[in-house]
């Protein structure tokens, strides 16, 4: 699968860098995790590691059959790193 970045992606992304955002999509763990955008679109999270262990959330659009775009990416809540730290604990 190819990733591509929306170009207004990249000039409002804040406190997370692209490659950091590229190692958690190429992780070997990677939690997919579909969701509904507020316009009714289908996106899917990825919820993975850095190489320095950062948890991120990565959000994707698919661009067509096999590439999608990344639209976002943050890094976890408290909660949320709770919640996948018990995800990959069974992995």
């Amino acid at each position: 699968m190819g990733y591509e970045w929306l170009p207004e992606v990249l000039a409002i992304l804040r406190g997370v860098e692209p490659y950091e955002v590229m190692q958690a999509l190429r992780a070997k763990h990677r939690w997919p995790r579909h969701v509904i955008g507020p316009d009714g679109v289908f996106l899917l999270t990825i919820w993975a590691r850095t190489a320095a262990g950062r948890r991120l959330i990565v959000v994707t659009r698919p661009a067509g059959k096999f590439d999608s775009w990344i639209v976002g990416a943050r890094e976890m809540n408290p909660a949320e790193a709770g919640e996948y730290d018990r995800w990959e604990a069974t992995r």
